[in-house]
């Protein structure tokens, strides 16, 4: 079956002639060409023939008028001189060759890197062309000419973002496993974030997909939403915020929001219906710098001047709506927890006799309130499920997502939101993130569903938006700015037959 990744370098290295059959030293295939008439980026094999230990090597370059080489792969030897074509250990060999490239463009190049024993399947095709076409991307956008670059990015980025790539991008991540994965991102988005910064300094707008990299998992009663986004590629909830500060930019974009969504789900078989239980396992959501921290206090105010997670609203509706009865929330409201003291004071003193009246009384009077700083709902629209978790200003109970702090209170050096990151009633982690598990949050929804669903599979959509808010944090500064991430992905719950 062939591709449907354009380009196709899979099926074009299978289908290149036996190599003795060569009539010279090298094949290229077109990886971008915006017209007919301009230069492009191509990619080429090359038959290195000495008199011993012939190999063969993989080149990027671009099409001009003098051919510009832009990368270059680890040689790969051949086994014998008549050996008419790669085997499936070179092309394991090519495909981690290409992996540790496209980490070294990322921000923790020191990392050790082990790969996992591999098979060839009908599914590593696309794999491998995902992989190409993700040092496509980084190659365009670090080493290409300026030119070719602009036309070639927004081409390559529309390939990285299809469906068919999301799809695929499941399957990259159980080769790379969580920690690679989490690198592999990061150097993507951290390319993402120079491309959207250059495009910025042009004064030219980029056309976002957000979030740029995500992905759902369905299985083993666990529903899972992966989200990656740089902070730069986010919306801006108010445009006009502006600032000239630029170390304090260069803090606030060179950052990406991580989220991980995780519901486990129940099925429960009734005599004549089936109820459907869903409650939170996990909810992750992190700011992570797309610098070393060196780079991040060098250009900027180092990485703990971010922003930080100030809403997190999610809606699950199955897509199938008549098979619904009904749907049922246990938590419509989890209020703060108040905690008001008054306290009074009386205190008098008498002047000498030479004053007017002689004797003077004051009274003081302090109210203190505690509150759990993030509030948490579930409500129902329709056979939706709407779960909302906010974060509330520690001073005056207000959204922090939604609103301003004063003046006066961003040069408290007491705020709340000042040493957020270290202080020991900071409302998230060490590290800046927010996790929303299962034993405060684990309230379930109730979907109680008709007998005929039974033998179908359910297609259930989940839909959210992330608001991420920045307060200043050690710096004196009056700037303040709103990023809003919306998501949508497809879930799927599958209802045996019973008996």
């Amino acid at each position: 079956m062939a591709s449907s990744f354009v380009p196709d370098v899979w099926g074009w290295i299978a289908s290149l002639p036996p190599f003795t059959q060569w009539n010279t030293n090298s094949m290229s295939l077109c990886i971008c060409a915006p017209t007919s008439t301009q230069s492009s980026m191509n990619l080429s094999i090359i038959k290195n023939s000495p008199t011993k230990n012939p190999y063969i090597t993989f080149s990027i370059f671009a099409d001009l008028h003098v051919p510009i080489s832009l990368w270059t792969s680890a040689p790969i030897p051949l086994k014998t001189k008549t050996q008419q074509s790669l085997d499936e250990d070179d092309l394991v060999g090519l495909f981690f060759d290409i992996i540790n490239v496209v980490l070294n463009y990322g921000p923790n190049k020191k990392s050790s890197l082990r790969f996992p024993p591999i098979q060839i399947s009908e599914n590593f095709k696309d794999v491998f062309n995902l992989v190409f076409l993700t040092l496509a991307f980084l190659i365009c956008i670090y080493e290409s000419p300026n030119d070719l670059r602009r036309r070639c990015v927004d081409y390559l980025k529309t390939q990285l973002t299809s469906s068919k790539s999301k799809e695929t991008s499941k399957l990259l991540v159980r080769i790379l496993g969580s920690n690679l994965e989490e690198q592999w991102m990061r150097t993507l988005n951290l390319a993402v974030t120079n491309w959207i910064i250059e495009l910025q300094s042009l004064n030219r707008s980029f056309k976002a997909i957000t979030p740029l990299f995500s992905y759902a998992v369905s299985a083993s009663s666990l529903w899972k939403v992966q989200l990656y986004c740089p902070v730069v590629a986010m919306s801006m909830v108010d445009p006009n915020s502006t600032t000239q500060d630029e170390r304090l930019l260069f803090s606030l974009k060179y950052q990406q929001l991580e989220s991980v969504i995780q519901l486990a789900y129940k099925v429960i078989f009734r005599e004549n219906s089936i109820d459907v239980m869903v409650n939170v396992d996990n909810i992750r959501c992190d700011v992570t710098p797309l610098a070393s921290e060196p780079l991040m206090a060098e250009r900027g105010y180092g990485s703990e001047e971010k922003h930080f997670p100030a809403r997190v609203s999610l809606k699950l509706t199955p897509t199938l709506q008549s098979d619904i009865l009904s749907v049922t929330v246990s938590k419509s409201s989890n209020n703060p927890t108040h905690e008001v003291g008054i306290e009074k004071a009386l205190e008098g003193s008498f002047d000498p006799p030479n004053s007017y009246f002689g004797l003077h009384v004051s009274t003081t009077e302090s109210i203190t309130m505690s509150m759990k700083p993030w509030k948490f709902e579930q409500s129902v629209y329709g056979v939706s499920a709407n779960l909302n978790w906010f974060l509330h200003d520690g001073i005056n109970g207000r959204e922090v997502f939604s609103s301003k702090p004063s003046k006066i209170s961003l040069l408290q050096p007491r705020a709340w939101f000042k040493d957020r990151y270290s202080s020991a009633y900071r409302p998230f982690t060490k590290q800046g993130g927010v996790i929303f598990a299962g034993d405060e949050y684990g309230d379930s929804v109730w979907w109680k569903v008709c007998a005929g669903a039974l033998g179908k599979t359910m297609e259930w959509e989940i839909t959210g938006s992330i608001w991420l808010t920045y307060w200043p944090n050690k710096q004196r500064t009056f700037y303040t700015e709103t990023r809003k991430l919306e998501f949508r992905e497809l879930l799927y719950l599958s209802l045996p037959k019973v008996g």
